[in-house]
């Protein structure tokens, strides 16, 4: 049962929705995409700045650097 009602909406929002739709939809994730991660890349230089300007400890940089590495999408 799980199936059939399954493919009638796959069926439905494949048919229900212009290629505009979906042009528009691709262009929203790839724009929100790149400014998580300028905003990561951003937040990357700002750590080292204070690190390098002995603001902030081995430890706490070594472990924001991580937490930024691991929330990137791109790996």
């Amino acid at each position: 049962m799980r199936k059939i009602i399954y493919l009638g909406l796959l069926t439905l929002l494949s048919t229900g929705c212009s290629g505009a739709f979906w042009g528009g939809a691709a262009s929203g994730v790839a724009g929100t995409g790149v400014g998580y991660e300028y905003n990561a890349d951003k937040e990357m230089k700002r750590i080292e700045e204070e690190h390098s300007a002995g603001r902030m400890s081995d430890d706490e940089y070594n472990a924001r650097k991580d937490q930024i590495k691991k929330m990137s999408i791109i790996k």
